[in-house]
């Protein structure tokens, strides 16, 4: 472990946050975080507290008395200090809510089953890193991943809590070499150069899957370090099985994507941490990660091992491998034991999500963009499928200038009148009007 202090005139003092909602008002805090969080006035957060309370009591208890009795108590202590409590049900059902309405997400079939960790006693860093270190093993158990979410601490009314820095727990390295040439995860040069200034050792030799310990701020916006144990990971060899020579470029993966810089937003209450963890779909592997060129920009190399010519005139080389790439993600993953899902399954996995959420009376929130699949997009059934993001509450989010810009409570859902329908259209752009940085 290793601990820098990031204040740039090395004090420790407790960070100052905002003291109200918009531009003028508030005090700009130092931290990185603060920067980050959705800047809501006072009524926002009533609005989204009454919205997610009453969301809460219709899909499970549907108990009037005692959602009105809720209702009072929630509005009061906003009233006094700008914050409540969520009860450990309300926890777990707005994490669950919150991966349902997550536009970005293919894999949202099953967001009910998503097993919630209340984790908003951990408050000191090693306490944090200890727990993260147990979701991870927890999620891997024998192969069969667990889609789980462990919630620490929220933002109270001055007070940022302890969170999560790296973007994923279990990352790889990546080098900038003397040659000029690059070595590992493009995606995280910078990150390599901040954890091996802090202390950390890389391999000698390195690789190209190296991994990287993951960062955790404390409540003073200082940057610890912290080694993931082998026995927290598994890494699957990537293989083919009529291409034995693929096996020579030594291909590799980590079986548990668990997501870690994203901010969890119920009921107008933010939780920065909150890492979270599903399974991978095999192209987000085999089309992405390691064929981006951002990323590891492996479709040359791993063509040449397959036969193909990637120099020649035929464009095709491009197709053949990747389908070669994601056929052979398919079999390391299966041939290991470990959970994964391919990309038509997925999409079709989304379909049955979709129907199943119209007929209960839900519009889904989604982006063309990032559910439709990398490999073989337009035989996917959710190529042709209209997509709206709505951008509703609960959701995840990284950055209240981008994807947490627009989020809000959503009525769509209800029977409103054609007035009502415009009132709630001019409210949310009136809304959306205040948050930009005018």
């Amino acid at each position: 472990m290793a601990i820098i202090d990031f204040h740039r005139d090395g004090s420790s003092q407790p960070l100052q946050f905002w003291k109200s909602a918009y531009r003028d008002d508030y005090v700009t805090a130092t931290s990185p975080l603060a920067r980050r969080l959705r800047r809501l006035s006072p009524g926002e957060r009533q609005e989204e507290a009454r919205a997610f309370i009453k969301l809460f009591f219709s899909e499970t208890s549907n108990d009037q008395r005692l959602m009105k009795h809720r209702l009072a108590e929630v509005s009061r202590a906003l009233r006094k200090s700008n914050h409540y409590e969520h009860t450990a049900e309300e926890l777990a059902f707005g994490a669950r809510v919150a991966w349902r309405n997550h536009s970005r997400c293919i894999g949202r079939r099953f967001w009910s089953s998503l097993e919630v960790f209340d984790c908003r006693g951990l408050t000191e860093p090693d306490d944090v890193a200890s727990r993260i270190v147990q979701h991870m093993k927890d999620a891997l158990g024998d192969g069969k991943i667990r889609s789980m979410i462990s919630v620490f601490a929220p933002v109270s009314a001055d007070r940022l809590p302890v969170y999560v820095e790296s973007p994923q727990i279990h990352q790889y390295a990546g080098y900038s070499l003397s040659d000029s040439s690059f070595l590992g995860d493009r995606q995280n040069a910078d990150l390599t150069r901040v954890v091996c200034n802090m202390g950390h050792k890389p391999p000698d030799p390195r690789s190209a899957f190296d991994t990287l310990p993951f960062i955790l701020r404390d409540t003073k916006d200082r940057r610890i370090i912290y080694e993931l144990p082998e026995s927290a990971t598994k890494e699957i060899r990537i293989t083919h099985p009529n291409y034995p020579s693929l096996e020579q470029l030594n291909l590799r993966w980590y079986a548990v994507p668990c997501v870690s810089d994203m901010i969890l937003s119920i009921g107008g209450i933010e939780y920065p941490c909150a890492p979270f963890n599903g399974y991978y779909m095999s192209s987000e592997i085999a089309s992405r990660n390691l064929a981006d060129i951002r990323r590891y920009n492996l479709l040359p190399e791993v063509a040449r091992s397959i036969g193909e010519n990637p120099e020649g005139s035929d464009p095709f080389w491009v197709d053949r491998t990747l389908t070669v790439l994601n056929e052979s993600v398919c079999s390391s993953f299966s041939s290991a034991g470990v959970t994964f899902v391919d990309h038509h399954s997925a999409s079709e996995q989304f379909i049955d999500f979709h129907k199943d959420e119209q007929s209960r009376g839900r519009r889904v929130a989604a982006r063309w963009d990032w559910v439709v699949p990398p490999q073989a997009s337009a035989a996917c059934p959710v190529f042709h499928l209209p997509m709206e993001d709505h951008h509703p509450v609960p959701n995840f989010y990284r950055n209240r200038g981008s994807d947490g810009l627009k989020l809000m409570p959503y009525y769509g859902d209800n029977y409103l009148s054609r007035l009502g329908r415009n009132r709630d259209r001019v409210w949310r752009l009136l809304k959306l009007w205040r948050r930009y940085p005018w």
